[in-house]
């Protein structure tokens, strides 16, 4: 009879190997997004390193330049934590199965993983080991390198908008700005156009970012764009028009807000971050009406018609803005964004300070 010690190990060790085998295709395999506990200790810990330094940094461009292989560095470490976790699971395996020394199995199990062969014993059940763990090694290194293109052709579509963002929004993007431009050189009517590419746009960013979390902390490659700053400026852009520009509704503006804020939330589910999932459109808002006031009188200015009812004005703005306010604002925070007006520029607990 085997000794209680041996069959506790080669447990514990399938356990491991068990364990890390399904947190690598739940992180990259399955099409659906699943906050792997294991992946989120490794980005969690990886991260407060990189923030501890990026705090150090004087200008957000430094800041930026440091967070900027926060990601890519994280998705090269992942494998190695996989690869020392099978290494170990194996280990216990290797000392249960066969009669050798703790240090021989680790060297068996070391030589076999990654296939180097320098340490064997001659015993059918070692071989399948062996050839088992190596098989498992190379996977898992192969499964990384595999979706590593997925992951930057997501990148690039997402960043395409983004890129064009600046031409129409201004860089800091916003949403003030976006009408202006619109209204002064193509009219407003163009806005239709824009709601529909920007829907689908938040379509993509709902199915990427919650099946490869990753990709959310891959930064644009100019310090002062990001993907969440786009977002929010689109998604207030498409607010003020439907609440205070005179111009008929369409259902364009609707479709493209309601397919932002959803999938904000989903990627806000994928992060675990709270928020209210059914807010009232009377619930307090980060904007205040003096800001809203300001970016009508802007919009005035530039000669964009406007709604004679500012006061029905700012509740339709509110009902709206109240669907991704939180949301908008936690992600922001959590990519350490760049400035960009009513999105980056108000910190979440200065919001909750202020609604106390």
């Amino acid at each position: 009879m085997l000794p209680l010690a041996k069959i506790g190990a080669f447990v514990l060790g399938w356990a491991i190997v068990g364990y890390t085998l399904l947190s690598a295709i739940r992180t990259f395999v399955l099409p659906r997004g699943d906050n792997v506990s294991l992946t989120r200790f490794v980005f969690r810990r990886i991260a407060a390193v990189f923030r501890w330094r990026a705090h150090k940094a004087t200008t957000y461009a430094d800041r930026d330049r440091v967070m900027a292989l926060y990601a890519p560095i994280t998705l090269l470490v992942l494998p190695v934590v996989w690869i020392a976790l099978v290494l170990l699971g194996y280990t216990f395996i290797f000392w249960a199965v066969e009669d050798i020394a703790w240090y021989q199995a680790f060297k068996l199990s070391g030589s076999s993983l990654l296939t180097l062969g320098a340490f064997t014993i001659d015993s059918a059940a070692a071989t399948l080991l062996e050839f088992s763990e190596a098989t498992i090694g190379l996977g898992l290194v192969a499964l990384l390198i595999s979706y590593l293109p997925t992951m930057y052709t997501a990148f690039s579509r997402r960043e395409m908008l983004v890129t064009l963002l600046e031409v129409r929004a201004g860089s800091p993007p916003s949403a003030i700005t976006l009408i202006e431009r619109a209204h002064r050189i193509r009219g407003l009517d163009y806005l239709k156009e824009l709601w529909v590419q920007w829907e689908q746009w938040f379509t993509e960013i709902d199915e990427s970012h919650t099946s490869l979390g990753a990709i959310s902390f891959f930064r644009s490659p100019q310090p002062d764009r990001s993907w969440i700053t786009a977002a929010g400026t689109i998604l207030d852009a498409a607010a003020l028009v439907h609440a205070v520009v005179d111009i008929p509704r369409t259902a364009e503006s609707q479709l493209c807000i309601r397919a932002g804020f959803l999938a904000l939330r989903h990627i806000c589910d994928f992060f675990r971050i709270p928020y209210d999932p059914d807010p009232r459109p009377t619930d307090p808002i980060s904007i205040t009406r003096q800001e809203f006031d300001e970016a009508c009188a802007r919009l005035a200015e530039a000669g964009v018609p406007l709604l004679a009812d500012r006061d029905q004005g700012w509740r339709d703005y509110a009902g709206w803005r109240i669907n991704y306010d939180t949301v908008l604002l936690e992600l922001a925070e959590l990519l350490m964004a760049p400035y960009a007006p009513w999105v980056s520029d108000r910190g979440v607990q200065r919001r909750r300070d202020r609604q106390r």
